[in-house]
Parts: C-alpha cells; structure tokens; sequence
C-alpha cells in the first residue's frame, strides 16, 4: 500500500526516483508528501524518513509537527 501510493504521488507531481535523494531533507514538498502517506497509509514514520530520504524519524517528526503547528494540516 505504501509503495503504491508513493509511487502515484511521485507520477502525480511528475518527480523521478532519483530526486528523493538529490532534494534537501526538509524540501516542502517532501514534508507534504511525508504528511500524505503518513495520512493514508499504515507506514511508520521511519518507513517514511528513510524511503523518502529525510534522514532520522525524529527529524521526520519534528517537520510533521512543524508543519501542523503552521496550518499545513
């Protein structure tokens, strides 16, 4: 389920493979992916961290957080 829907949302905003681990850590779009599959999915947030290169989980968590905090439910 995880794979799936990570793959549909990269086709969705047309990113490649490759650019998971060429973009920044923190990049916005990332963040909104993470938040995504977190949503919608059973995939633990160090699944997430890791397949989407966002380094550790904590680090994950810090972003998810940040980001609801600032209204990007």
């Amino acid at each position: 389920m995880g794979e799936e829907k990570l793959r549909e949302e990269l086709k969705l905003g047309r990113w490649q493979e490759a650019d998971l681990k060429t973009r920044p850590k923190g990049d916005p779009v990332k963040v909104d992916l993470a938040a995504r599959l977190r949503a919608e999915t059973t995939m633990t947030v160090g699944w997430i961290a890791e397949r989407l290169a966002m380094g550790t989980r904590g680090y994950l968590n810090h972003l998810l957080y940040r980001r609801r905090k600032l209204g990007g439910e």
